[in-house]
């Protein structure tokens, strides 16, 4: 009887909701029939026309989320006009999982029009957010026939969504030779014909184009393909880039499903929120398991934020989201992707280098990098000239046409990073102007931060120490003369790995109370697949490209946090988190800690928690998990209004009944703590390790701070088991600056685990 009851009352209300939007419409319909078109003009004006990203609230009583009239719900809070077609045409899209709500192109004057409707809740103008392997998986431990891999099935069963720049669904990383069909609960399509058991779902989304979901997302510029390779790339024997980086290619998960979701166009600066939103709306929908995003803008409020209010639609669903955190280091402050539900990931070296070694005519040599790497370029030392040599800012960085009052035909030129333009641009300046080959030296910043790229010319990019001493050299003498001696492939660099240059750093601006970033992985010269040959003369079958960035990093943590999917598929997006940060590595190749690009040691805003170690993460003992409703508290804590927070979590909120927390409160794997007075946090553990059980606490103070953990034992005798402890944070004596951060850790140990949380002080 109460089962039949329920079904019943569902129904009702359904139809009321119905009903509901229907006598809205009519009403509307009506009235602006009635009253003309005084109020809203029958002809839009396109130019004045932006996209807005629009919450509306749910009609009482209703799942719009299930609903299929949430599209006639949405349109109702458009513009009528007697030339309806118009907004009819419209871009537009209708979300129902990532934000109740919608996107639109509309006026200021229609958005006005717009907010003294029964249901809106906010409008804002959409931003545009930015793009930000042979040897990477032996380099993590991943072996076939033993370890994680074997332990998680290279990911079998696992489907990971990649939102970026389309695939060229033809590469052989894509093959899906010895993989079974997708699971059930996969709903999505592929809007290719070559579509197979690897690549499962093929999506696209442009707003500006009004294609939503119809046209296969085909690659235009590699940046989608290599993301997907890096993630999920089956096995590919005899991959190599212009002839370096030899070995077999694989993804992180290679027998993971992949499912792509075209959102950006035109390179690495053209990804509207509502494309991204779409994707994420229809990734959810369609049953992917992880996300990976390596997009992200500047830091905003996370309500106003589509990657973070998106990534919460997705972890209530049980989707782990890997993001990257940007590529505008090495300045702090510079984090992309800052909320706590997102795994965050900076960019690291691997061990391997590309080597092109400049040589000087006093024979001075200085390693460098470089892709392209001709057999048949001369020994024999040729003129060596700075292109900075007229004193012109331009001319140095060798832009657009600065090199033409300068003599360097036949010469080798030396040119500097930076000044905006792209590292393989200047060598196209440089070859265009006649020159025989470039030293790419580095700017101050970016220090010994170099970078392996398929250069047009002879090449070799060096650090900005070896730069200094070849401007002195050049300046040292009437006849300055350098050649580039080309290496290959060099394996067994025992500083790897190291923080990169770009990789941004923290503190994290939208909630400082949260680490950012949370881990590191590798990112810097990086092979994947590409989506078309690199060299159509010599090697038409070299389909596999070098890329850098954080963009690269990512891929490579969303197909670890797949293997830890198909390993513990109970664990939530949070277990799966901790256990990637909770056991991730301090210390390099060489048993020292890690080093950042001026190769000295990182801090905790450069590395998070330290670098990814998958067979660590798949066996870490203890995790601090978060379910999706322990965020409010934070959320309310941030001093977010009761709007804003239900824009993130989807539904209405009252936080005055909920109640507050410091963000330090929030079960994170870290502490992020700005310390005046005392304070204290508790943590809870669960123990996901050894059945009986027993961890103590060891403390690495950060300087200027007593750090109190009760208890200090902890004792488990059940898988699941959880423990809370509390930590207080006090400032011992005085020696230290307002303002000052200080960094530590937490690690519970056991016979068999090592369970670290980073810690950082700001001190008052």
């Amino acid at each position: 009887m109460c089962s039949y009851f329920t079904k019943s009352t569902a129904l009702l209300t359904k139809m009321a909701a119905t009903a509901f939007i229907f006598l809205t419409l009519l009403f509307i319909f009506h009235f602006k029939k009635a009253h003309g078109t005084d109020q809203v003009s029958s002809v839009t004006e396109r130019s004045n026309l932006q996209t807005y990203i629009v919450s509306v609230q749910q009609p009482e009583g209703s799942d719009l989320a299930e609903s299929e009239y949430v599209e006639n719900w949405h349109r109702s809070f458009l513009p009528y006009s007697l030339e309806s077609s118009d907004v009819q045409q419209r871009p537009f899209y209708s979300y129902k999982n990532v934000i109740s709500g919608f996107a639109a192109k509309l006026t200021e004057e229609e958005v006005q029009d717009m907010k003294k409707k029964n249901g809106f809740v906010s409008a804002r103008p959409e931003r545009k957010v930015r793009l930000q392997t042979t040897h990477s998986p032996s380099f993590l431990g991943l072996h076939q026939g033993m370890g994680v891999w074997k332990e998680s099935n290279f990911g079998k069963g696992v489907i990971i969504g990649i939102l970026d720049g389309g695939i060229n669904p033809d590469h052989p990383s894509f093959s899906d030779e010895g993989m079974p069909p997708p699971p059930a609960k996969w709903k999505g399509r592929c809007d290719f014909s070559t579509c197979n058991n690897k690549l499962i779902g093929a999506r696209t989304f442009n707003i500006e184009g009004n294609v939503k979901g119809t046209e296969p997302p085909i690659d235009v510029d590699g940046h989608g393909t290599h993301v997907a390779g890096t993630a999920a790339g089956a096995f590919v024997k005899n991959a190599e880039s212009l002839g370096n980086a030899k070995g077999t290619a694989a993804g992180m998960a290679p027998y993971a499903h992949l499912a792509i979701y075209k959102v950006c166009f035109g390179g690495d600066v053209d990804c509207t929120e509502s494309d991204l939103l779409a994707g994420l709306d229809a990734a959810i929908e369609d049953g992917v398991d992880v996300l990976s995003i390596s997009i992200g803008g500047g830091s905003v409020p996370f309500f106003n934020d589509s990657i973070a209010v998106g990534s919460f639609a997705a972890i209530q669903k049980g989707i782990f989201v890997s993001c990257a955190a940007g590529n505008s280091g090495p300045f702090n402050s510079t984090i992309s992707n800052e909320a706590p539900w997102i795994l965050t990931v900076g960019a690291s070296t691997l061990d391997r280098s590309i080597v092109a070694t400049a040589k000087l005519g006093n024979r001075e040599e200085f390693d460098g990098e470089s892709v392209f790497q001709p057999k048949d370029f001369p020994q024999t030392p040729l003129p060596l000239v700075y292109a900075g040599m007229n004193g012109k800012p331009e001319s140095a960085f060798c832009g657009n046409g600065s090199l033409s009052g300068i003599d360097v035909k036949g010469k080798v030129v030396l040119c500097e990073r930076g000044g905006g333009i792209a590292r393989i641009f200047k060598g196209e300046q440089v070859k265009n102007a006649g020159g025989a080959a470039m030293i790419l030296m580095n700017d101050e910043p970016n220090a010994f931060s170099v970078i392996a790229d398929p250069h047009v010319l002879p090449a070799t990019h060096v650090s900005n120490d070896a730069g200094l001493k070849i401007k002195s050299y050049i300046n040292s003498t009437a006849t300055p003369m350098a050649t580039i001696i080309f290496k290959g492939t060099v394996i067994g660099n025992s500083l790897a790995p190291t923080v990169v240059s770009f990789s941004s750093r923290g503190p994290n601006l939208a909630s400082p109370g949260i680490l950012k970033p949370d881990i590191i992985g590798p990112g810097l010269s990086i092979l994947a697949a590409w989506f078309e040959p690199l060299d159509f003369n010599t090697n038409p079958k070299s389909i596999f490209n070098i890329m850098s960035g954080t963009s690269m990093a990512c891929p490579h943590l969303s197909g670890i946090a797949a293997l830890l999917k198909s390993s513990h598929p109970y664990w939530s997006p949070a277990a799966i988190k901790s256990a990637l940060m909770t056991t991730a590595d301090l210390l390099n190749m060489n048993g020292e800690r890690i080093v950042d690009e001026t190769l000295r040691p990182a801090d905790i805003f450069a590395i998070g928690a330290g670098h990814v170690n998958p067979s660590r993460a798949n066996d870490p003992g203890l995790v601090y998990d978060i379910q999706p409703d322990d965020y409010i508290p934070y959320l309310c804590g941030l001093g977010y209004s009761d709007k804003e927070v239900g824009i993130l979590v989807h539904r209405p909120v009252v936080c005055s009944r909920i109640g507050k927390i410091p963000e330090a409160q929030l079960n994170y794997p870290s502490f992020s703590v700005t310390l005046g007075p005392a304070q204290t946090f508790t943590r809870t553990v669960t123990n996901v390790g050894q059945v009986y059980s027993s961890y103590a606490v060891n403390v690495v103070a950060p300087q200027g701070v007593v750090v109190s953990v009760k208890p200090s034992k902890l004792y488990f005798s059940k898988v699941n088991q959880k423990a809370t402890y509390s930590v207080t944070f006090t400032r011992s004596g005085s020696g230290y600056t307002s303002g000052q951060f200080a960094q530590g850790y937490i690690t519970w140990v056991s016979a068999k685990y090592s369970v670290r949380s980073p810690i950082s002080v700001r001190l008052q």
